[in-house]
C-alpha cells in the first residue's frame, strides 16, 4: 500500500541488523542537523528496532538478511501524521560507515552523525 506519508519520509529520510548493526542518527547532508531527530531538516534515527523519520515511525519487523552483503530487508510497520502503513525496506552499511536505505522504487544514502558523547561510547 502506498502512503503520502511515505514521500515525505523518503525526501528526508535510517534501522537495525540482527542485532543492532545499524543503530545510530543519520542525516541526508551537511546542513542537516543531527542535534534535531523527527522533524524537517533534521536527523533520522534508528534505535533498539524502531526507525525515526520525519513525523512518524517504523517497527523494523521480520529482519532478512541479504547474502553476500551488509544488508538486512525488513518489512515496516510504521505510523505518523494520524494514519498507519506498512512497506518493505532495505538497510545497508555504506563503504563510509553511512547508510544506504531503498524503499520500492527510492534508494537514499545518508552520513552517520557523530556521536554526542564519545566517551560514553567507549564504557
Amino acid at each position: 500500500m502506498r502512503h503520502p506519508a511515505i514521500l515525505a519520509v523518503l525526501g528526508a529520510l535510517a534501522a537495525p541488523g540482527f542485532a543492532g548493526g545499524f543503530d545510530g542518527v543519520y542525516k541526508q547532508g551537511p546542513a542537516w542537523d543531527c542535534g534535531l531527530v523527527g522533524v524537517d531538516g533534521g536527523a533520522l534515527m534508528v534505535r533498539d528496532g524502531i526507525f525515526h523519520g520525519v513525523e512518524m515511525q517504523c517497527r523494523m519487523e521480520n529482519p532478512v538478511s541479504v547474502r553476500g552483503m551488509d544488508a538486512v530487508l525488513y518489512d515496516m510497520a510504521c505510523s505518523g501524521e494520524g494514519s498507519a502503513w506498512t512497506a518493505r525496506a532495505l538497510f545497508m552499511t555504506a563503504a563510509d560507515g553511512g547508510l544506504i536505505m531503498v524503499w520500492n522504487g527510492y534508494a537514499f544514502q545518508y552520513d552517520r552523525c557523530p556521536d554526542p558523547n564519545p566517551a560514553a561510547a567507549g564504557q
